[in-house]
């Protein structure tokens, strides 16, 4: 088996089998240097299929010389040798993940410098400052990823430097960013290994992150943050302080030009938003990386739309509406009200649209435990990183008083939805507390952010909302194509219990808020066997009474609202019992690992080759997956019929289940596991959260204990 390839290797496998075998990162990087001739550093690839060697059975035969093989290319197209003391080859070595997971593992740069080899650099260069800059970048990172000092020998490095980042793959971020995404975690990672260009060598030299259109907003043109004299990783770190492109087009503006028409090629070849990281070395532009870039929902049907009404863009009209059309099942709203004349806290940049409101915590850790708690945490941090995605996951917004547009705050909350605002200066976070102009807040007090404008207000702050005129231009397309869009909502099945054919009441509500909760009104209504319609009502009775907030577009239940719950829940405990409740959720955990082995099954699809990302080309393989399932569901199903009469609502899970399951046997296997749809998976996380309420327990008691 064949474990490191040429960046530019013509493997003639389709994009998806490629993204595979060498990860996301470098099969883009093939296609900039293949098929559209654009600058790219020279380099190699190491494929998952080495990090999953790795794994089973550490270093694998035959890696090292291959890797000195592609080195050796490297160094002849460069005119550089890797360790030469008098005119050194550096290089960097990244992640790559067949499906992106932004800044979740671990990325070294500059290896290759020594003591003999910095002297070389500094020679050539004529800058012995930024030659000791590096060296230093090279063992700061060395210590906080390989977990040593940087040895003398350059080759040493390179080893230890791909171990780590196969480490990384089982990080405890990268962990929790799969289990966010539903990635699976035995697809492993390829490794990059490419040739250094640098952003800190000089004026004209810069590094930077940009999107082909406003990621949030969806807004046409050129977007993203720029750093002179810096590095890549300074940028999308959110630790320093980045400067808009308009910086660029006024320092190097035939670069700014250049950078432009390469992202237009590249939007025009992937159809698609598209995520770039760049550097300028010297005047001269390289290009680091693309990939499809993560998007708000909002920016989603926006981009959609303009794709498709321009005449000269490869998308047509029917492709933009099936392209979102899980979006426009649920479609974004935009602000349409007023604030009463609330004046903000602080402003910062709008990274991710969305209001949010809830109570400041300023550690992931209490990010957790405020939501496991019932309550809704928003995370305002300096800036945050990789290691605080397990928090950025319970947190209904994020706030940070560092970085730009391309932070990994925004990246983040952008590809989770999440409202986000970022690079708000005047915002100076401690420990307990948070200091905005002219007054400190406590951790626990409550804020609103608005992901659309930037601004922070304290308390409650409240404005309507209004389906998003582009989604309405999409719907009314899908219209004209006979394009399926509204989801089946899970009616009452003949022969159901009266549990599931009941009409909704408030109650019913508040105990869906409790198992998922923030949801907006379609998710609650999924919830209760109903539709948004028949809800919306109760929600706004449930809001009168000071039961629940309403914020954004969404519901959570308030103090008041989680002691009514907690009494609802205390009267199912004691139909029940205490033991009948712990049995109840020992019998689900008897399943849950059949359930999840068959997400992971249909997510990546055995080959010869070892497993790769399922792209449902085979229908047949698709088929087999869901057909386990329906044997799964009619244990699972009998089970929950039985549990019924002790607890009713087990009725729901049922009907919701079964629907699921119907829509993947009619060939929709969104339905085995999208978090788009009301799809089995969600209902059966629904149905375990539930459990794990009733026996009185928490999720984090059981993770703990192995069981979640």
């Amino acid at each position: 088996m064949t474990y490191v390839y040429a960046l530019d290797h013509p493997h003639g496998l389709p994009l998806g089998e490629l993204t595979a075998l060498v990860g996301g990162k470098a099969a883009n990087l093939g296609v900039m240097m293949r098929e559209l001739a654009l600058p790219v550093p020279p380099g190699i690839v190491i494929t998952t299929a080495a990090c999953r060697a790795y794994f089973a059975g550490g270093w694998p035969a035959g890696l090292e010389d291959e890797i000195r093989v592609g080195m050796a290319e490297v160094e002849r197209r460069v005119g550089r040798r890797f360790g030469d003391p008098r005119d050194p080859l550096l290089v960097s070595v990244r992640s790559g993940a067949p499906v992106s997971m932004p800044g979740m593992m671990d990325t070294i740069l500059d290896l290759g410098l020594t003591d003999a080899t910095e002297a070389g650099l500094a020679g050539v260069s004529g800058d012995a400052a930024f030659a000791r800059d590096c060296h230093d970048r090279l063992r700061t990172m060395f210590r906080e990823i390989v977990g040593q000092e940087a040895p003398d020998d350059p080759w040493l490095q390179l080893r230890l430097a791909v171990e780590a980042v196969f480490r990384s793959w089982h990080s405890d971020r990268a962990t929790a960013y799969r289990r966010r995404e539903g990635i699976p975690d035995d697809a492993g990672t390829g490794v990059t290994i490419q040739a250094m260009v640098f952003g800190n060598r000089g004026a004209d030299s810069a590094t930077g992150v940009v999107f082909t259109r406003n990621p949030a907003t969806g807004d046409p043109g050129l977007y993203g943050d720029v750093m002179f004299g810096a590095q890549g990783e300074d940028v999308v770190a959110g630790t320093h302080r980045t400067e808009p492109l308009a910086s660029l087009d006024a320092r190097l503006p035939a670069v700014a030009a250049e950078l432009r028409q390469d992202g237009a090629r590249l939007e025009a070849w992937y159809r698609d938003l598209c995520d770039i990281e760049f550097t300028i070395e010297a005047g001269h532009l390289w290009l680091l990386q693309v990939r499809v870039g993560k998007r708000s929902p909002r920016a989603a049907v926006r981009i959609a739309l303009d794709m498709a009404l321009d005449d000269g863009f490869p998308l047509s009209r029917r492709e933009a509406v099936e392209r979102v059309a899980p979006l426009l099942a649920h479609p974004p709203r935009v602000a349409s009200g007023t604030r009463s004349g609330a004046a903000p806290l602080a402003s910062g940049l709008g990274a991710s649209p969305g209001v949010a409101t809830g109570e400041i915590v300023t550690t992931p850790e209490d990010a957790q435990r405020v939501a496991d708690e019932g309550r809704t945490p928003i995370l305002v941090r300096g800036e945050t990183s990789p290691d605080d995605v397990h928090g950025m996951a319970r947190a209904a917004g994020i706030l940070t008083s560092r970085g730009g547009l391309a932070s990994h705050a925004a990246v983040v909350a952008r590809g989770w939805g999440l409202p986000a605002v970022v690079g708000a200066r005047d915002v100076e976070v401690g420990d307990r507390s948070v200091r905005f102009p002219g007054q400190t807040l406590a951790v626990g007090d409550v804020i609103t952010i608005d992901g659309d404008t930037g601004e922070v207000f304290r308390g409650t702050v409240a404005a309507s909302s209004e389906i998003a005129p582009e989604a309405r231009t999409l719907l009314d397309w899908a219209r004209e194509l006979g394009v399926t869009i509204t989801e089946a909502t899970a009616g009452a099945a003949p022969g159901t219990e009266p549990e599931a054919q009941r009409a909704p009441a408030a109650e019913d509500c508040v105990q869906a808020l409790a198992v998922i909760s923030i949801a907006p009104a379609e998710a609650v209504a999924r919830a209760v066997l109903a539709t948004a319609e028949q809800v919306q009502p109760l929600l706004d009775h449930l809001v009168q009474d000071g039961d629940v907030v309403a914020s954004g577009g969404t519901y959570r239940l308030t103090d008041a609202g989680r002691a009514r719950g907690a009494r609802l829940l205390a009267d199912e405990q004691r139909a029940i019992g205490a033991q009948g409740a712990v049995a109840a959720l020992d019998d689900l955990l008897a399943f849950d690992g059949r359930v999840k082995a068959v997400v992971t099954d249909l997510q990546l699809r055995q080959t010869d080759g070892g497993p790769v990302i399922n792209d449902h080309a085979d229908a047949a393989y698709d088929a087999t997956v869901v057909a386990r399932l329906a044997a799964l569901h009619e244990e699972a199903a009998a089970w929950l019929a039985g549990l019924e009469p002790r607890w009713p609502r087990a009725a729901r899970y049922r009907v919701r289940l079964t629907a699921a399951l119907d829509r993947a046997l009619g060939g929709d296997v969104r339905f085995v596991a999208s978090p788009r749809v009301d799809s089995y998976h969600g209902v059966w996380f629904e149905l375990h959260e539930d459990l794990i309420l009733l026996a009185g327990r928490t999720r984090a008691e059981e993770a703990a204990a192995g069981r979640a």
